[in-house]
């Protein structure tokens, strides 16, 4: 009986340590994909202005 209760136990800590991986791994990539987002929006806004005002000229030899 005391097999089956430590069975039990060490089954019960391997979910618990397996569901906090499968959180620590989901954060991980929620925040990835914010920094890719973010980084998106700023270099859409960017290009806008930066092209603006800029005049291209031929390359002198």
């Amino acid at each position: 009986m005391f097999e089956y209760e430590l069975h039990h136990l060490r089954s019960a800590d391997l979910i618990r340590e397996a569901d906090n991986e499968r959180l620590a791994r989901e954060a991980v990539r929620s925040r990835r994909a914010a920094r890719r987002e973010a980084a998106g929006r700023a270099a859409e806004s960017e290009s806008h202005i930066s092209r603006r005002g800029r005049l291209r000229t031929a390359r002198t030899a």
